[in-house]
């Protein structure tokens, strides 16, 4: 599903009008019928019964009383309220009044919250309430009345239909402006917004309609967005049948880097992640300490013992160890469970620097990120090859030199500013985890709160670093990866419950997730 910035989204209606002579009014118009009809489909009471329409004075509040128009034809009882004087409606917006109050329409209108609070205090429960307040446009707090008006619909028992994206919710990053309408429903225009998948603000935009408008179709390629949303069709387009004549060397050698005492459930979790996402061969590189528990942890991971040093890796030792590993690999993930100190920081710079190479990849998590972080995040563009990038909240914040507050408060942001600092490509772990490599934008939709626990993160280094030992493209791995892993704990959810599966589990589910995207590519 293509995704659409606030910036992005005012260029598609832009070009629509100027370029390819598309009329405003009839965009308009055919916006708020939409509304109107899919109101009624979702609550056919509200085709002859009580609808409340609050407006703001903008083209979101045109798209508002277009519905409030076609609802009123319908036999519907329409009460109208206009955050503003209609003296104020400009151009398509004040038309849409025109035509309302030709049909006998009433609109009330507010100045103050006294004002709202008395339109809804005379309000029989209707049968929907429509938001049209603010569209994608908004980018500010919201105050004064609007904002009352906007307590005031979430104060309804009626079930709230947001005008292209529920009021107060950001359009780019789904943050909550203050204070922002809870639909049942949105119908939005033409393309979905990254506010409309993306944390807070996809939890308050209910179900998501997508309206054709009659945008101008060669617009969106002048445009050429660059978000997706990745569902099932999207991820499915990235895996094929394997071929039957076909060994292990025919899918990769993955090299782990992972664990220490007391840590080498990481390395093993990071194997069984790769095994099941189909690398041919996986081999754990672990300090010699931890090596007997990793390798009687997963009997078909194979292991290579590291100098040692407090239990972690010793960093010269184990350098001239992998130095005559490497040149074998398809691919490296590296930093689940192997600690923090100056031996691995040592160790991370060395795989930066001479590990990666264009035939061969490097992923980087959990404490390799952490590792360079207190290098410098921009050490990462001294590889020679593709590196990619897999932190949560916590270790971007450390990257990014700045809070796990502001991280999630803008994550699309967020990944793209880490990626365009190292060069690498970035996975923001997460709910509705963020991609951001070779110029793409992709907000993945699989996975669910169950996943909130230990390992989760290094099953996924495992699976992302089986693809690559695969050869696939870095922006694939990850957005396959990002799919299968978040598709594997849903299969869980709905088989075990909603929380306390484990990561193993997980892992073991890989290969099932996988199949049925193969099987939904088999045409029937």
């Amino acid at each position: 599903m293509i995704l659409l910035s606030a910036a992005e989204s005012r260029e598609l209606d832009r070009l629509s009008q100027t370029k390819y002579g598309i009329d405003s009014w009839a965009l308009m118009r055919r916006a708020g019928e939409a509304v109107a009809d899919l109101t009624v489909r979702r609550w056919p009471d509200a085709a002859r019964g009580a609808v409340t329409v609050v407006a703001g004075k903008g083209n979101n509040g045109g798209d508002g009383l277009v519905a409030a128009r076609k609802l009123t034809q319908t036999g519907a009882r329409v009460r109208v309220l206009i955050l503003a004087r209609p003296d104020q409606l400009k151009d398509d917006a004040a038309r849409a009044y025109r035509e309302f109050a030709a049909l006998g329409g009433m609109a009330a209108t507010a100045g103050s919250a006294a004002e709202i609070d008395a339109f809804f205090a005379a309000d029989e429960t209707p049968a929907a309430i429509i938001d049209a307040i603010f569209g994608t446009g908004l980018n500010a707090e919201v105050r004064g009345i609007a904002r009352r008006a906007i307590e005031r619909i979430n104060q309804s028992a009626a079930p709230v239909v947001a005008v292209d994206i529920a009021s107060g919710v950001h359009a780019d990053t789904g943050a909550i402006l203050g204070v922002a309408a809870r639909a049942a429903l949105t119908v939005t225009f033409g393309y979905a917004k990254y506010g409309h998948v993306s944390y807070p603000g996809a939890e308050l935009c209910g179900a998501l309609e997508i309206a054709g408008i009659g945008f101008a179709p060669a617009a969106i390629g002048d445009i050429a967005p660059r978000g997706r949303l990745i569902e099932s069709a999207e991820a499915s387009a990235l895996v094929a049948p394997r071929a039957p004549n076909t060994h292990k060397g025919s899918y990769g050698h993955l090299l782990i880097v992972a664990g220490s005492y007391g840590k080498s459930g990481a390395a093993v979790l990071a194997g069984r992640g790769a095994l099941r996402g189909g690398a041919g061969l996986v081999t754990v590189a672990l300090p010699e300490p931890a090596l007997p528990i990793a390798a009687a942890g997963q009997a078909e991971l194979m292991t290579e013992a590291m100098p040692a040093l407090a239990g972690g890796f010793a960093a010269a030792g184990t350098i001239a160890r992998l130095g005559g590993l490497i040149g074998a690999m398809d691919a490296i993930a590296a930093g689940p469970g192997i600690g923090v100190s100056a031996e691995t920081r040592a160790l991370v710079d060395w795989l930066i620097r001479e590990a990666a190479a264009p035939h061969r990849p490097l992923l980087l998590d959990a404490d390799a990120l952490n590792a360079i972080a207190a290098s410098g995040p921009e050490c990462v563009r001294a590889a020679r090859g593709p590196v990619v990038l897999t932190p949560h909240p916590g270790e971007a914040a450390r990257l990014l030199r700045t809070t796990v507050a502001a991280v999630n408060a803008d994550r699309v942001g967020a990944a793209c500013k880490l990626a365009e600092l190292t060069g690498a490509g970035v996975l923001l772990k997460g709910a509705r985890t963020v991609i951001v490599a070779a110029g793409a934008v992709a907000i993945n939709a699989s996975g669910n709160p169950g996943m909130a626990a230990a390992g989760m993160g290094d099953v996924l280094s495992g699976l992302i670093g089986a693809l690559l030992a695969g050869g696939m493209e870095p922006r694939d791995a990850l957005t396959l990866g990002a799919w299968l892993h978040g598709d594997a704990g849903d299969r869980l959810a709905r088989r075990i419950g909603p929380a306390g599966y484990l990561a193993g589990e997980l892992a073991a589910e890989i290969p099932a997730a996988s199949g049925a995207l193969l099987a939904s590519r088999i045409p029937r």
